[in-house]
């Protein structure tokens, strides 16, 4: 008999689509998720913690680690390398332990070609409009950065057709009710 696996289950959005706040309100409602940690060469914000909302590593340590194959995926954008450790994964699966990523919809897609049993979960802003002002609002970049941010958003969201479920985030409360309700009855389907 084969050993069961866990899920992948992978939740992607354009910058400022609410992916970050929906991800960290389905880990506190369903424990039995585990929080795959990406690694980034960005430098850490206020409000995050090195650890918890990512690894953040040097631009050398990050290359030695492409290097060695130990990303599952891994992108360089706005200037920043941003990567999903392989190892991690690969042992939590393999040990029937659901894993939830929050990575780029690039990163999303390079994962579902390894992995097609990979659940992946776009989260859509209402409009385009919308999204643009909801990261004018964050005021977490530069006026180049946000411009960078703007411009990916628009091939983001070209891309969202290829994921097995589209959310639209009009309301944050809904949003989060509706992926947590598509990840439970995953779970529960398979238990």
């Amino acid at each position: 008999m084969e050993k069961k696996k866990g899920h992948i289950f992978v939740v992607s959005a354009p910058s400022g689509a609410g992916k970050t706040t929906i991800v960290k309100s389905i880990l506190k409602d369903i424990p039995e998720l585990v929080f795959s940690i990406s690694a980034t060469t960005r430098k850490k914000r206020e409000n995050e913690t090195d650890g918890v909302d990512y690894h953040f590593i040097s631009e050398k340590d990050f290359l030695i680690k492409i290097e060695k194959n130990e990303f599952l995926e891994f992108e360089k954008f706005y200037d920043y390398y941003y990567g999903t450790p392989k190892d991690f994964i690969n042992d939590k699966i393999n040990n029937d332990i659901s894993v939830l990523l929050d990575v780029d919809v690039k990163g999303a897609l390079n994962i579902k070609a390894i992995y097609p049993e990979a659940i992946l979960v776009y989260i859509c802003p209402p409009s385009f409009e919308v999204l643009v002002e909801r990261l004018k609002n964050r005021k977490t970049e530069d006026e180049i950065d946000f411009k960078k941010r703007v411009e990916r958003a628009k091939m983001e969201l070209s891309q969202k057709d290829k994921f097995d479920y589209l959310v639209v985030n009009n309301d944050l409360n809904t949003a989060i009710s509706e992926v947590k309700s598509l990840i439970k009855k995953i779970l529960n389907k398979e238990s």
